[in-house]
């Protein structure tokens, strides 16, 4: 079965992560590293039942190999990457990864849109499809709310409080949150609703979910990447895009305006505030680009 999952892996790293070649080729070295080592050491274990203690042997393993801690981490990386899309893909129950300590390395920063190139993207959608309104609606609400890719293929009707200016949005480990959702978003949303979705014929057990592909079905992660990868290019834009590249923005965005950090935790979902305060790196980043480009004594001979 190994093999079906490195397969579908590899897929997922070249679809839904938009990964490089490179990128794609290492990770899938790494989850090999360990179907090998699992296969000399535990030869009857299936990768439903490997738990952490496999996992921390599989790091003495690869120490002895004397990697650096950079090659290390990125190493465990596409381990971690792997069992991130088994369970994802419901092949496993429980991440055995999360408590897997790699060596400490410095964070990158995520690629974030400005609000300029936002609407370079919403611009680039033709609205007189029926496909066109509803890309516009999900746009919309993955900036407005910083929903995670799941977060939106799973939002419902039911869980839409639009009258009030909030969304019930079911997060990583079915951990409910209400998140405010602007005016625009609103907007689209009702568009879409009354003039597209209202004359689909839904599938039995899709009446619920918001946003439906022209079959009446709910729509895949893949299928969000590839229609966000189409607008990408359209509107003729170079950087790596994909739906968490809205979220990255809706959070500095927040954090550029002075917004309280415990707040923007709470929006976003995040167990610890740690996660959160990578858009405050972001925000200084932002911030020295600003005065490199304005300030008199900064970045001018």
């Amino acid at each position: 079965m190994w093999d079906a999952y490195l397969k579908g892996f590899k897929a997922y790293l070249q679809l839904e992560r938009s990964m490089s070649d490179n990128t794609v080729e290492a990770y899938l070295h790494d989850a090999a590293l360990l179907s090998d080592f699992i296969h000399a050491t535990h030869p009857d274990l299936k990768v439903q039942d490997i738990m952490l203690p496999h996992l921390q042997e599989f790091v003495v393993h690869i120490n002895g190999f004397e990697f650096a801690a950079g090659t290390q981490a990125r190493v465990l990386s596409g381990v971690k990457s792997f069992f991130g899309y088994l369970l994802l893909e419901d092949i496993i129950k429980k991440d055995p990864t999360e408590l897997l300590e790699a060596p400490k390395l410095k964070r990158s920063l995520p690629v974030v849109l400005s609000i300029e190139e936002i609407d370079m993207i919403t611009g680039a959608i033709d609205h007189s499809k029926p496909e066109g309104q509803r890309n516009r609606a999900m746009i919309e609400v993955l900036y407005s709310c910083g929903l995670r890719v799941s977060e939106l293929t799973n939002l419902t009707i039911s869980n839409l409080y639009l009258d009030v200016g909030f969304v019930k949005v079911i997060g990583k480990g079915n951990k409910e949150r209400l998140v405010p959702i602007g005016d625009t978003a609103i907007k689209y949303i009702a568009l879409y609703r009354e003039h597209i979705r209202n004359h689909l014929i839904i599938k039995k057990g899709q009446e619920d979910i918001l946003f439906l592909n022209r079959r009446g079905a709910a729509l895949s992660r893949v299928m969000i990447f590839l229609i966000l990868k189409e607008l990408t290019e359209k509107a003729g834009l170079k950087k790596n895009i994909h739906p968490h590249t809205f979220r990255h923005s809706f959070a500095t965005h927040l954090v550029q305006a002075g917004a309280d950090l415990r707040a923007v935790q709470e929006m976003m979902g995040h167990k610890s505030i740690t996660t959160t305060e990578i858009y405050t790196h972001l925000d200084r980043a932002y911030l020295r680009q600003t005065l490199e480009k304005y300030h008199p004594r900064f970045g001018h001979s």
